[in-house]
Order: C-alpha cells, then structure tokens, then sequence
C-alpha cells in the first residue's frame, strides 16, 4: 500500500509539469502575438506617412478630365 502524503506529492508533481508546459506554450502566444503586433504597427505607420507625403500624385479628381 502506498503512502497517502507519496500519492498527493505525485499528484504535485504532475500539476506543477502541467503547469509548466501551458506557460511555456502561453508564452510562445504572447511572443507570437507581440510580433505581429510590432510589425502591423510598423505596416500601419509606414502607410500613414506614405498616405501623408506631398510628394504623392493627388489622383484623378486633381487632374483635368481627358477631353480638355
């Protein structure tokens, strides 16, 4: 017969590994996640001072319509 006290510490054990793994996993998310999240803003603000520069043609509504 086993030790009660035995059987709960093992009982610890296999938790705290579990434990351990899912934050590894959730960590790798965040990261993951952070990533992204970094790049999309850099994406984001390289599209707002391209959609900001003068340099950029206004477009068809500031150009005079082909039969003129």
């Amino acid at each position: 017969m086993s030790d009660p006290a035995d059987e709960r510490m093992l009982d610890l054990e296999v938790k705290l590994a579990y434990q351990e793994k899912l934050i590894r996993e959730l960590d790798a998310l965040v990261r993951t996640f952070g990533d992204r999240l970094d790049h999309m803003t850099r994406n984001f603000d390289q599209l707002k001072r391209t959609i900001d520069s003068p340099a950029l043609p206004q477009g068809a509504g500031s150009e005079p319509p082909p039969h003129y």
